[in-house]
């Protein structure tokens, strides 16, 4: 109490001048509608300001959550999707039934000459070595590695990389590559000199693959070389930003072991 009165004592000047220019600016405000506006809209634009940024952070977390729980129901609509295709009656079109496992992409590397991703899902949650990865836009790549709670993916920017594709204009197929370059281009080999490809043509994964359905977008054709007996060069534009991935899905065959084993006894 001493204190409070020693500094009033001291200050008492300084004070009563920060008393009386307070009473003065309330007088201003309350004679003068203009300064009476622009004070509450001082007031607002700081206040809505705060709530503004609150709101953002707020808004973030619960995003955060929404894009996850939309990434699990994709995965179970691509689930259901596939598996209802095995009963359609378009048997052209029959895929081999796979599940859809989301994913959230926590590490990317895409500079270096072998890239590598890494999932914050493992073995607990189904992931398993050699299951495609993909996202809304094509082919990620493929797991190496699996943890119970993590995995780590081959990326399609990868020198070991190699991945059955096709045009989908027809069913010349070949192998899609990378050649450690421009991480926004594959290469596609062994393409045969009767395919007649073509700028703009699509690729596709190949029915071939057991790792991916067939049809999943890989990218267009953007340049190549052509000589009377072979097509070499075939730079393909990822339809992917492997820059910039989010959510992605592992693909579960569910009946990958029987036809691998099928395979086997041929």
């Amino acid at each position: 109490m001493q204190q409070i009165a020693y500094f009033i004592e001291k200050y008492k000047y300084f004070l009563l001048f920060l008393l009386l220019e307070i009473i003065a600016i309330g007088f201003t405000i309350q004679s003068h509608s203009y300064h009476k506006s622009q004070f509450f809209n001082s007031a607002n634009a700081i206040s809505g300001g705060l709530l503004e940024k609150s709101t953002s952070i707020f808004e973030y977390g619960v995003l955060k959550k929404d894009n996850q729980r939309l990434a699990e129901e994709n995965a179970r609509l691509r689930s259901l999707v596939s598996s209802d295709s095995l009963h359609s009656e378009n048997i052209d079109s029959l895929s081999i039934e796979n599940k859809y496992i989301s994913a959230k992409v926590i590490q990317n590397s895409y500079t270096k000459r072998n890239n590598i991703l890494t999932l914050n899902k493992g073995r607990l949650d189904g992931v398993a070595i050699d299951m495609g990865i993909v996202n809304n836009t094509g082919i990620i790549g493929v797991v190496n590695k699996v943890s119970n709670n993590y995995a780590t993916v081959l990326s399609v920017l990868n020198s070991n990389s190699k991945i059955n594709a096709r045009l989908k204009k027809n069913n010349y197929f070949g192998t899609l590559t990378w050649n450690g370059q421009n991480y926004r281009y594959s290469q596609l080999l062994d393409i045969q000199r009767q395919a007649d490809i073509r700028i703009g043509d699509t690729i596709v994964s190949g029915g071939k693959s057991i790792l991916f359905p067939d049809n999943t977008p890989i990218g267009i054709i953007r340049s190549f070389d052509a000589t009377n007996k072979s097509y070499d060069n075939i730079e393909v534009e990822l339809f992917m930003d492997m820059s910039n991935i989010g959510y992605v899905y592992a693909i579960q065959n569910i009946d990958k072991e029987e036809i691998l084993e099928l395979q086997k006894n041929d």
